[in-house]
């Protein structure tokens, strides 16, 4: 490293694209230096205020007055869809 300045990075890269050298060894490259290019992304766990769980709301329980302010409410907001469409199975079937 020192006498060329190369990093280990820097010589992976160079055999990946070097069209000369053997493809496996290519390929080996590739696959070494992947993650110091690519990362993988980190899971990333979902939570409530200040970390608590999500909170959740039971529509079930609303009266039917209830979910129809929510329709005209939120209805706009998804735009046309399946609730346009007559429902032969009746509702919430």
């Amino acid at each position: 490293m020192a006498a060329t300045g190369d990093t280990p990075l820097d010589y992976m890269l160079k055999v990946m694209r070097n069209s000369k050298a053997d493809a496996a060894r290519r390929d080996d490259m590739a696959k070494a230096a992947a993650p110091y290019v690519h990362p993988k992304l980190a899971a990333h766990q979902h939570s409530g205020p200040r970390g608590g769980p999500i909170q959740t709301v039971d529509l079930t329980k609303l009266s039917g007055d209830e979910l129809d302010q929510l329709e005209r409410i939120f209805g706009p907001l998804a735009g046309p869809g399946d609730d346009d469409a007559p429902d032969p199975s009746g509702e919430g079937a």
